[in-house]
Order: structure tokens, then sequence, then C-alpha cells
């Protein structure tokens, strides 16, 4: 059974990544992080040199990108056209950095695909995750990608538990959700597009789209805050 809640196309503009097609390819897309590292390297090998430099071994970074000098980006790693990798921003690899894209200071980065214009900020970590168009997380805001025991990541949709096969897995953030500071996003955590999470949560499973996160017994509809 699929559950559509939790397919790329649910939660994704998948035309504002140059991973679209690759996420296409899956039922879910946690998949296709197995496949990124090549991936990225194909997409690498096509890009305009006029466009884009290889600045190291399969590292790929447009013209029109800021690298800081304290900055750190090990392959195989595109960095979009307008994306900037801060101070001290470390990209472990195996990372699209999308168009308009920031990772700011002291933020890590590591198997994951950002859509256009994700923000990083600030002392962030991503870690095996996939952020949509926009998707914000504040300061101190991390991904935790291993379960304590060390056994494979389910994804919690109500009293159902979808099995990835992946030991480890960070979170899927839909087109524009917003993460306040210092929140904890637990393996396996999936929020559908515009939910906003508030500040120092600690988020596990699949949250719905269009959502206001207090805690895990407090999921509001924004419509209803609205009405309040």
């Amino acid at each position: 059974m699929e559950h559509k809640e939790l397919t790329a196309g649910a939660l994704w503009d998948l035309t504002r990544s140059r991973a679209g097609a690759l996420l296409a390819r899956y039922t879910y897309p946690w998949e296709a992080l197995c496949d990124l590292g090549d991936f990225l390297v194909e997409l690498g090998r096509s890009l305009d040199p006029d466009r884009f430099t290889e600045i190291a071994e399969n590292v790929w970074v447009a013209r029109t990108a800021h690298v800081a000098p304290s900055a750190f980006i090990a392959g195989p790693c595109v960095v979009d056209e307008e994306a900037t990798v801060g101070h001290c921003a470390y990209i472990r690899g195996k990372a699209l950095i999308g168009r308009g894209a920031a990772c700011g200071n002291s933020t890590e980065v590591k198997n994951a695909i950002l859509f256009e214009g994700v923000q990083l900020p600030h002392f962030n970590y991503c870690g095996d995750s996939i952020l949509g168009v926009r998707a914000h997380m504040a300061a101190g805001a991390v991904t935790s990608n291993l379960k304590s025991d060390k056994t494979n990541v389910s994804v919690r949709l109500g009293t159902v538990r979808v099995e990835t096969g992946l030991r480890k897995l960070g979170a899927l953030l839909g087109d524009g959700v917003e993460i306040g500071c210092n929140a904890v996003l637990n393996p396996g955590t999936v929020i559908g597009r515009g939910t906003r999470v508030y500040p120092l949560s600690s988020v596990r499973g699949y949250i719905p789209a269009g959502c206001i996160y207090k805690d895990a017994s407090h999921i509001v509809p924004q419509a209803e805050m609205e009405e309040r």
C-alpha cells in the first residue's frame, strides 16, 4: 500500500530542484538518498563550465554562488547558482545545495538534497535529509538521523509504521516548512508543506501539511488558529 502523504509529489514542487527527476523515480523519496552520490557526479559532469567550476574532485560550484574561505566542501557536491556556503560551514559530501539556498555559520550538511531557497543559517545539522523549497530551520535546529539502538528507521504515520530499510534517515521537510530554534527532528520525521514547528520541539513521525506543531499532543491546523 502506497502512502501518498509520504511521496515526493505530495511534499515538493519537483521542478524546483535539479534532483527532481531523481526523486520522481522512487515510491518514497528517502530511497533516492542511496543513489545521490552517483547522481551528483553525473549531474556535475553535465553542468555548463561557463557557469560552474569544479573547485575540487567532484565538487562543482556555480560562479554566482558564494563560498566563504573558511568553508569545507567534500565531493560529490553541487552548489547551485546564487547559493551561499558560509563561515565554517561543513559540507561532508553527497550534497545538492539548491539555487539560492544558504548553509550558514557552522552548519553541517551530509547526504542531503536542499531545494531552491532552503535556509540553514546558523549552527544547523542536516544529515540524510531532503528539504523543500524555501524550507527554513532556525538557529540550532537539527535533524537526528540515527536511532540510539542503531536499528533501521521507520516513519510513523498514525498507527502505521512505514519501514525505510535505512539505518540512517533524518527528516523530509515539505515546501515552505518552518522549524523553530533548537528543535530536534527525530529519525524518520516527515513534515507536510507549509507546516510550522515551535522552537525547542522534539518532532517524530509524519506531521500533516498546513499545521502548527506545538508538541505531539497539540498539532493544530493553521486555518483553525487564524479563526481564534
